[in-house]
């Protein structure tokens, strides 16, 4: 008699679960005082700490195993987030939540094209139309918001500039998660994305401490919620679908966020911001399917 395999679970539904954990974190962010370099570096410390522990229990050996190359490759992957994290948390100081969970969802122009350059991967027209659409109705999400001037401007571009590092991030880990089990990779990145944190803490006069105990509390929610339960999960995926198809799933987030927004903050919504949401999900739609 053949054995019974349990069915693996199937990666877009995982991926969009992980999608509304990360949609909290806008939230979470602006509900804490603390300059946004502290904000980062806490919720990465606090997710070490949480798998560090299952890490050298169950995983030295691999560990272990994992070659120069590989971990230098890893370290940069921590860099990039690093980066991402440092530009887009302080945009949502500067600039509105929906605005800047739109500007920072543009990754997928730059994992498609970076899949491309580095990986060879192609993409289908069908797909690549399910990408634009869906892009475009990220654009529409945050489209009133955008600034011309001022801080809100600033805002925007450091968004911007967090789409570009989280699709460093995607497709390092991408490359690495074939050769690399998930705990091991995500406690390299995620250590030496908290050291690049803390040292730029350090080098631009930061104070580590002490913060309010309603800052360390958003600092755990974001590094379970948003940390473990979202990046996390993102890294598992990156084993099983292309890099593009993580960050495309990931465009649910401002619809998420714009929501969480609309509950906690009082931003309302417009008909534009609606109009993209639904686009946004036609567009996964469109992706997902022909992606299959």
């Amino acid at each position: 008699m053949q054995e019974h395999r349990p069915k693996a679970p199937n990666p877009y539904i995982i991926l969009i679960l992980a999608v509304l954990s990360v949609s909290t974190s806008s939230i979470f962010v602006r509900y804490s005082d603390a300059p946004a370099m502290i904000i980062s570096a806490y919720r990465m410390l606090f997710t070490l700490l949480m798998i560090g522990p299952v890490v050298f229990v169950k995983h030295r050996e691999e560990l272990a195993k994992i070659s120069g190359r590989d971990m230098l490759y890893a370290i940069a992957s921590g860099f990039f987030l690093a980066l991402h994290f440092a530009t887009w948390i302080t945009s949502l100081k500067l600039t509105t939540v929906s605005a800047s969970t739109v500007l920072v969802q543009m990754s997928p122009i730059f994992v498609v094209a970076g899949s491309f350059i580095f990986f060879k991967e192609g993409i289908s027209k069908a797909s690549l139309m399910g990408v634009l659409t869906a892009v475009v109705g990220s654009a529409f999400v945050g489209i009133t918001d955008f600034k011309v001037g001022g801080t809100a401007l600033m805002g925007d571009f450091l968004a911007l500039a967090g789409a570009f590092f989280i699709a460093g991030y995607l497709l390092i880990g991408r490359e690495l998660r074939k050769r690399i089990m998930l705990l091991p990779y995500t406690f390299i990145v995620y250590g030496s994305c908290t050291l690049f944190l803390l040292l730029g803490c350090i080098l631009m006069d930061i104070p580590l401490y002490p913060y309010s105990p309603n800052n360390y509390a958003i600092f755990f929610a974001l590094a379970f919620f948003c940390t473990i339960l979202g990046h996390t999960v993102f890294n598992w995926a990156l084993k099983y679908v292309p890099a593009y198809t993580v960050s495309i799933c990931s465009l649910l987030e401002p619809i998420g966020a714009t929501f969480l927004a609309f509950l906690f903050l009082g931003e309302v919504p417009g008909l534009m911001q609606i109009l993209g949401q639904i686009l946004v999900l036609t567009g996964l739609y469109i992706f997902i399917s022909k992606s299959k």
